[in-house]
């Protein structure tokens, strides 16, 4: 009897062991057939803007409608000369608005509807492909106020016309970083990389050149004249 229980348990444990045997075998196999490495490869460019517009606008108040059409129409001339005179030819106006301000009354401090002066604002956009003269006319343009005439500066914009075509560019390269980094993580496992199983390409990132800023939306920034354009690509090989 004890006998017969002896055999039955080396028999257990050898069924235990086989299964065991095939069990890793199986995990292993498996493992290694549907083996495959993420990798996130970038690359980047510095580009200088060949284009920019520069948006202002000039005020006038006067006490009558006519009044302050006249001022404008007399500043329009002024200030269309200091472009020219600057080798700006591509100036736009835009919609002149006008409004009427009114009396306050001296008591209680409420708006009359007593017309007090009317107010006319003429913007302009000014655009060239010297980034530079349009950098230097954005800080100089409010000098006209030595002239009587009231100019307020807006946004200025820098932009790069051959964007489209670097970011083909890039996406190759940041794609071959890529296959690099993968190479360079599996030499030390003795194996290699294989075929793309994915590619996932990520948001592209217009930066100031010394700029950290990233978002998951991407950032277009069109304030500086030269640009870091960053391009990144999210590839998973198979490893063989």
């Amino acid at each position: 009897m004890l006998e017969r229980i002896e055999k039955l348990q080396v028999l257990t444990v050898g069924i235990l062991a086989v299964l065991t045997v095939l069990v890793c075998v199986k995990m292993l196999s498996a493992t290694f057939s549907g083996n495959s490495i993420s990798v996130t490869g970038s690359a980047y460019e510095i580009v200088k803007s060949d284009s920019g517009t520069l948006s202002f606008n000039i005020t006038v108040k006067r006490p009558t409608k006519q009044e302050a059409y006249a001022a404008i129409q007399s500043q329009i001339k002024t200030v269309e000369k200091y472009l020219q005179d600057k080798n700006i030819n591509d100036i736009e106006r835009k919609t002149i608005n006008g409004y009427y301000s009114y009396k306050r009354d001296a008591k209680t401090g409420a708006y009359t509807d007593i017309a007090e002066a009317y107010n006319l604002s003429q913007p302009f956009m000014i655009s060239s492909d010297n980034v530079e003269l349009i950098k230097t006319i954005s800080n100089d343009i409010t000098g006209l106020i030595n002239q009587g005439i009231d100019v307020n500066v807006f946004a200025v914009s820098y932009h790069y016309s051959k964007l489209p075509e670097l970011k083909v560019s890039l996406l190759e390269k940041a794609s071959m970083d890529a296959k690099a980094r993968a190479a360079s993580m599996l030499k030390a496992t003795h194996n290699s990389v294989g075929k793309i199983q994915s590619v996932r390409m990520g948001v592209y990132q217009i930066t100031p050149v010394n700029s950290t800023d990233v978002s998951d939306m991407g950032i277009n920034d069109a304030t500086t004249i030269d640009k870091k354009v960053t391009a990144v690509a999210n590839i998973t090989f198979k490893i063989k």
